[in-house]
């Protein structure tokens, strides 16, 4: 009996060792669904902004009341389901993002919209912390590879988010929004397939995670784990306020520059978020292989100056700008949260739903303050300030190396 119990712990053990493919799979498609639902909101202001009259100001605004509830409460939802895990999570906050869409179709003031869009971000803050977490567990180990599959995921479904908009929305109605409901539907039928994982991956553990026991250390001390988290956030808050500047204005932008159309900008808009998906799959299992902190430094700096040219560019430099500082920017986040989740790794949850939500409320609160200064000066002068923004990458060469704890 003795030995029997032996061969099955032992199983179980080389099923969690065991990288999960299909459910990083999963995951990335769920994440995939998530992000097109979630980039409805900034690829439909232009309709939105006509329709209710609104001025760039107040299109700031929708973007840092979404940005506050799919950041604020994002490390809050990281740490009680580190604490207490439950197998429907995913399914719940899409639940949130299902309602605040249909919300948002037929909205007639800026305060329904704010309260929709507040839905929606509550999706956002729900998933995201959890499914990263999901994401490392089911890693086997390879997590640079597991969080770059999961991140693409994402990335490519806020590339899509926009021709969605252009081909469902901006030629008829913004009620149209509501046909995203049926995508909502079918990511939950995805996220139940994951939830069936998790309720296995509970009971092999017997409900203890591996990454919560006390055997697992930090490989910093305290107080350099602190200091090296600043650094981190403060790469985070350099590269999603440019970010911030392209994704909520690139479209404003593209139209009062070189006065191209709606559906055009939505084709621009495009680009550049492919640009960052093929990107964030490429951060990950490069930081596995050289290191995270090179990775991190090398994307973040080397956005630098493809972003301070493009000001200065025509549109078709504009566009092969945009998708180079894209490419760039965005394959320093998978290093950043899985360096991150190394730093403190019986804590993922919380870990991820800090520099998920630091992102996002970073760049929200960018969005208002980018929108008050296009209302004043014109979006232009806002893009030749945000060019500056990845030079503060530099710091990125106070990190401590943990290339060997890496691998």
């Amino acid at each position: 009996m003795h030995n029997l119990s032996m061969m099955k712990q032992k199983a179980a053990q080389q099923r969690i060792n065991t990288t999960a493919f299909h459910i990083l799979a999963a995951l990335s498609i769920s994440h995939c669904m998530n992000d097109a639902l979630q980039s409805v909101v900034s690829a439909s202001y232009p309709i939105i902004k006509d329709e209710l009259q609104l001025t760039f100001q107040q299109i700031g605004l929708i973007t840092l009341t979404y940005q506050i509830s799919a950041s604020v409460f994002q490390p809050i939802v990281g740490l009680y389901f580190d604490r207490r895990p439950s197998v429907w999570s995913l399914p719940a906050g899409m639940i949130f993002t299902l309602a605040g869409l249909i919300s948002l179709a037929f909205a007639t003031t800026l305060p329904w919209t704010l309260i929709s869009v507040f839905m929606v971000g509550m999706g956002s803050s729900t998933f995201h912390p959890e499914a990263s977490r999901l994401t490392s567990l089911a890693s086997g180990g390879k997590r640079g590879l597991a969080q770059s599959v999961f991140q693409v995921g994402g990335n490519l479904g806020g590339s899509l988010g926009p021709l969605m908009v252009a081909a469902i929305v901006a030629p008829y109605a913004r009620s149209n929004i509501a046909y995203f409901s049926i995508l909502s539907l079918v990511a939950i039928l995805v996220m139940l397939f994951i939830s069936r994982w998790y309720r296995m991956r509970l009971r092999l553990t017997s409900g203890q995670r591996k990454t919560d026991s006390p055997s697992v250390r930090a490989p910093l001390p305290p107080g350099k784990t602190v200091f090296t988290i600043a650094i981190l956030l403060i790469l985070i808050f350099s590269k999603y306020v440019y970010m911030a500047s392209l994704t909520s204005y690139y479209t404003f932008y593209m139209i009062e520059k070189f006065d191209v159309t709606v559906q055009h900008s939505q084709i621009y808009l495009f680009v550049f978020l492919i640009a960052t998906a093929v990107g964030t799959l490429m951060g990950g299992p490069l930081g596995d292989r050289i290191g995270r902190k090179y990775v991190i430094w090398l994307s973040i700096v080397g956005a630098a100056p493809f972003a301070l040219m493009m000001p200065h560019a025509g549109l078709t430099w504009t566009v092969v700008l945009s998708f180079c500082t894209g490419l760039m920017l965005s394959s320093a986040f998978p290093a950043i949260l899985v360096y991150a989740q190394e730093l403190l790794p019986y804590k993922l949850g919380l870990v991820s739903g800090l520099f998920f939500g630091f992102a996002f409320g970073v760049a929200g609160i960018a969005s208002a303050i980018l929108g008050k200064q296009a209302d004043i000066h014109g979006i232009e002068t806002i893009y030749r300030i945000c060019a500056y923004m990845p030079l503060i990458g530099l710091i990125a060469f106070l990190l401590p190396n943990l290339k060997k704890k890496d691998n």
